[in-house]
């Protein structure tokens, strides 16, 4: 495939993945941050959102496994969680932690532990969408082209 096709294929990808809901505008002014100083920047930022999500979601699940759940604790988890979230814009695993948070305030165990399921699986969506487009953009990168930031136009 050559460079102008994958291009447009990381545009027409990086698209859906705001029109879906997954990424919002931080998510932009993220790769604005980036520059040929720091070229790996936001796959770096993410990686660390990766780490810190996947050790919140243990935390939380170990949490609500407890027979007397410490809510508050369980609390303070999914506010880190969806700061983390929002700070690189997955939007829905930002909006999966604001209702779970109104039910840790309710003390509601089972609605917890749904909310809980929710939040896996929209970090695992968020989780596997970001992937497929770093590796878009390292064939792009590998193929001569560079990734084009400026074409999104939203």
């Amino acid at each position: 495939m050559e460079v102008g096709q994958m291009r447009r294929q990381w545009v027409d990808y990086t698209k859906s993945l705001f029109i879906e809901g997954f990424l919002d505008g931080q998510f932009l002014q993220l790769q604005q941050l980036q520059d040929d100083n720091n070229p790996d920047f936001v796959v770096e930022v993410v990686s660390l959102f990766f780490e810190d999500s996947e050790r919140l979601l243990k935390d939380l699940t170990f949490a609500l496994d407890q027979n007397a759940v410490d809510f508050k604790k369980v609390d303070a988890h999914v506010h880190q969680l969806k700061g983390s979230s929002s700070s690189i814009g997955a939007q829905r695993v930002k909006n999966a932690c604001i209702a779970f948070r109104n039910f840790c305030e309710e003390q509601n165990t089972d609605a917890c532990l749904r909310c809980l399921q929710q939040v896996k699986q929209e970090y695992c969506l968020v989780k596997n969408k970001l992937e497929t487009l770093f590796r878009l953009e390292q064939q792009i990168v590998a193929a001569g082209g560079s990734i084009p930031m400026t074409e999104l136009g939203f």
